[in-house]
């Protein structure tokens, strides 16, 4: 029987159901076949689950994997979190067994302008407060091991240097989860002698952190160990890098990361097990949850659905070319998320303007969501859907000009409203999600590793983005030769971008054609196992805008959280 579900801010609406009526953690890896004895409690509501588990069921068939993506991002927002846990509470309403996993949100967006990533509406995990917040410490378990080794670097500086690192070559810098624009550039080891050698230095955002992508990209403890000891952290005197091997740094590394290398079971609002583990950038890393979550969750459901970071040009292309690739993955079908009103900011038309009815806007940004399709489905080769996020205002003839455009290019178009409504609005979706996984595709990566780092970049310049071509600035010429050179260049890219386009310049919304792509640096990520490609203004340490959400946000003498979006 359908139910009229209460409306109100998602902290709300997700406190009518937890604690009182959430199940508890052991119930909720009872629905995923999870034995107690693989769950480690962090509370009622919360556990890790022992990496042994993934390696006893390693032969048991894997479930259909789900990836939502989505347009490029806009103010009026896109709701790709909520989407993909509507879907997994959409594919248990119509009787699957399925399972989410995600990212873990970070500190720094949690308290600056983007908010959180538990869903939204009645499409959320729970419990919110603690996902959004410290959660199970894995961020802070990151942000020691990376810290580790930049005092490691400097202690062995202050030793003698014995390996012979210029301090001016080192590119390993300091992390923190919380956005702080002060400590984006500083100079360190002031004081004289006995406080350490004066050096400039800089913070990261913890989720920047290459020790963030070893943790997602690693499927065992002796994989992120390898990883970690492969961390390039400067160069000598005469340009040869320097590892965190070299420094003997991995072992204690590794042992700070040991548990936060579980993944970590929490819940959906309607009680659908959810893998919340790992949390890299989307536009300067590769944006997914760990590999261990993931091929975790596929042991133990029919259809797990995971979502990959911002529009599909940057998320989708690195969970295929990144993610699949490290782990031996291959969805099985993709949804492109939208809204008619972000579909109508592509068209132009102002934040202030978007409830109002207006085709010619949206004909406008429709290029946007037709060009992502086109990506997914005749770059990649993998069957998709669009899932129209549902607004109030959206009018009938906005939603049938988005379905004729998509039936267009041979896509099905299906309403989502579990913001609303939960898993029951979101039947008609997984139904959809559920079609496609049965139909055949014939999957395929972008580019070759083997083929030269430029060759790689150009590939996705001109397939993904569509640019004309692409200018490789001096210094990254000089970066990419210096990779190459030492052996490093057969190794996946991960291209750092503006998330806002499809070019390296956030005003270009829509579509657009004829531009070049800039490149203007390249570094090797030896222990994550990609190049890192910086293109445009990227920004690793954030900074707080001049209101921040942290302002809205307080606890009362009971513990209670408000003001959590």
């Amino acid at each position: 029987m359908k139910t009229t579900k209460f409306i109100g801010s998602d902290i709300e609406i997700a406190q009518t159901v937890y604690p009182e009526h959430a199940l508890s953690i052991d119930k909720v890896a009872e629905k995923a076949g999870i034995p107690d004895e693989y769950i480690e409690h962090y509370g009622k509501f919360k556990g890790k689950v022992d990496y042994n588990f993934l390696s006893k069921n390693s032969g048991k068939k894997d479930g259909k994997l789900i990836l939502v993506t989505a347009i490029n991002p806009t103010p009026a927002g896109e709701g790709k979190t909520t989407t993909t846990v509507g879907l997994a509470d959409g594919l248990c309403a119509i009787g699957k067994k399925a399972m989410v996993a995600l990212r873990e949100p970070s500190l720094g967006p949690v308290f600056g302008v983007k908010g959180g990533a538990a869903g939204g509406g009645w499409a959320q995990v729970i419990p919110m407060e603690d996902i959004n917040l410290h959660f199970t410490g894995d961020f802070h378990a990151i942000g020691a091991a990376n810290n580790l080794l930049a005092a490691l670097i400097d202690n062995h500086i202050h030793h003698g240097n014995a390996l012979g690192i210029d301090s001016r070559k080192i590119t390993w810098r300091r992390c923190m989860d919380m956005n702080d624009r002060q400590l984006r550039c500083i100079v360190d080891g002031l004081g004289g002698k006995p406080n350490g050698s004066p050096r400039e230095d800089g913070f990261d955002i913890t989720v920047a952190s290459e020790v963030m992508a070893i943790l997602c990209l690693s499927s065992s403890i002796d994989d992120m160990k390898e990883r970690l000891g492969k961390i390039i952290i400067g160069y000598t005197f005469d340009d040869q890098p320097v590892t965190a091997g070299q420094l003997k740094a991995a072992g204690a590394m590794a042992a700070l990361l040991k548990d936060a290398l579980k993944p970590n079971l929490v819940q959906t609002l309607e009680g659908t097990p959810a893998f919340i583990h790992g949390g890299p950038f989307a536009n300067i890393a590769h944006g997914c949850n760990s590999i261990m979550a993931t091929r975790l969750a596929l042991k133990c459901a029919d259809y797990v659905v995971t979502e990959a970071g911002f529009g599909a040009d940057l998320g989708a292309e690195k969970f295929l070319d990144i993610k699949c690739r490290f782990a031996g993955l291959k969805p099985s079908a993709v949804v492109v998320v939208a809204t008619v009103r972000a579909l109508k900011s592509h068209g132009g038309v102002p934040k202030t303007e978007l409830d109002k009815e207006n085709l010619a806007a949206l004909e406008a940004g429709m290029p946007n969501l037709l060009r992502h399709i086109e990506n997914i489905t005749k770059v990649f080769k993998l069957p998709a859907v669009v899932a129209i996020n549902a607004f109030p205002k959206d009018t009938k003839v906005e939603l049938d000009l988005v379905e004729k455009k998509c039936r267009e290019l041979g896509v099905n178009v299906a309403l989502s409203e579990v913001w609303a409504k939960g898993g029951e609005g979101g039947a008609k979706l997984a139904e959809e999600a559920v079609r496609l996984c049965e139909s055949p595709s014939s999957f395929e990566y972008l580019y070759d590793v083997n083929v030269s780092i430029q060759e790689k970049i150009e590939t996705i310049a001109k397939k993904i983005y569509r640019a004309d071509g692409v200018d490789f600035l001096p210094a990254a010429k000089k970066q990419i030769a210096q990779i190459e050179k030492m052996g490093l260049g057969k190794v996946p890219v991960c291209m750092a971008k503006t998330q806002y386009s499809f070019s390296d310049n956030p005003a270009l919304l829509g579509a657009p054609t004829g531009w070049t792509l800039s490149v203007k640096n390249v570094k090797i990520s030896a222990g994550a196992g990609f190049a890192v490609v910086l293109t445009g203004e990227i920004m690793t340490m954030p900074g707080l805008p001049a209101i921040p959400s942290s302002e809205k946000i307080d606890v009362d003498n009971m513990g209670k959280i408000a003001g959590l979006f």
